[in-house]
């Protein structure tokens, strides 16, 4: 309940891990100072208002047309079904759809926020460096393990009732590598004290490991909040050297209008579509496969 068709699909497995919050990565909090809440209020609207075009343009800058193709039309056909469910019931349609669909991706972002709010300055771009892990936690019986959000970038197709046993026996790569591990907090909690700028709290969560042994909690207060700085374009074209959006130059918090998301989106695919299927095939055929 309150996803779009196979919305989940196209951008938590297909985008998401991929980007691994990169400046590519259309949920990206890289951009955004991560304990300032007009930042956070900016960076779930972004969402909520431009990722049912954004994605389908993702794909297409990718050469990945099949997946541009048919994210687009998940995301169409949902909502027309939903409006069409609106002249039939309109209160049954509010409630049992609309209601659920704002709540579900405003709690995603906000999730989301919390997981990858907390980015090395130095290696932004680590799996391990970018996000974080919630041990002990009870919202990890009741999210399939959600909190080993670190593991789920390392495989997005590993099965959630495996993430607890990788990260078992991977603890020693976390601790060389300077992973944050969090105990007692979920990521809603984490996501509000962010915005509170409580480091004390968050500081009292860390799960000691490497060189946060030796360190007095206000002092590990005051690493985390290096964590949280807004990474400028110069600082993208250093350390994300390898992606699109460091390469362009282009801010990715630059939004297109819908009208001009729209016509990019029309005049990348309509080459495919409106060619006949045999093109279709050929040049899905043609690449590699989704």
């Amino acid at each position: 309940m309150g996803h779009t068709w196979d919305s989940y699909y196209y951008h938590y497995v297909k985008h998401h891990p991929v980007e691994s919050n990169g400046p590519d990565d259309l949920s990206s909090t890289v951009r955004y100072q991560r304990d300032e809440v007009f930042h956070f209020l900016h960076y779930v609207g972004r969402f909520l208002l431009f990722v049912w075009i954004e994605l389908p343009l993702y794909f297409a800058r990718r050469n990945k047309m099949s997946l541009a193709i048919r994210a687009f039309m998940s995301e169409l056909v949902s909502f027309a079904s939903v409006y069409y469910m609106t002249k039939v019931n309109p209160r049954a349609t509010t409630f049992v759809l609309m209601i659920p669909f704002a709540l579900l991706r405003m709690g995603l972002m906000v999730g989301n926020w919390g997981q990858h709010a907390l980015v090395d300055e130095i290696e932004p771009d680590s799996d391990f460096r970018s996000s974080i892990t919630l041990v002990d936690v009870p919202s990890n019986r009741f999210c399939f393990n959600d909190g080993y959000h670190t593991a789920h970038h390392l495989n997005p197709r590993r099965h959630s009732r495996d993430q607890p046993v990788h990260f078992l026996q991977s603890k020693e790569a976390y601790r060389q590598v300077r992973a944050l591990v969090f105990y007692n907090i979920d990521y809603l909690t984490m996501t509000i004290k962010l915005l509170q700028k409580d480091y004390m709290y968050l500081a009292s969560c860390l799960v000691p490991m490497g060189d946060s042994l030796g360190m007095t909690q206000e002092e590990i207060a005051a690493m985390l909040r290096t964590k949280t700085g807004r990474f400028t374009e110069d600082d993208i074209q250093k350390k994300f050297s390898g992606t699109t959006a460091a390469t362009s130059k282009r801010p990715i918090s630059t939004f297109p209008t819908a009208a001009q998301s729209l016509r990019d989106f029309t005049e990348r695919i309509s080459g495919v579509i409106w060619v006949g299927p045999r093109r279709v095939n050929a040049d899905i055929s043609s690449r590699k496969t989704d």
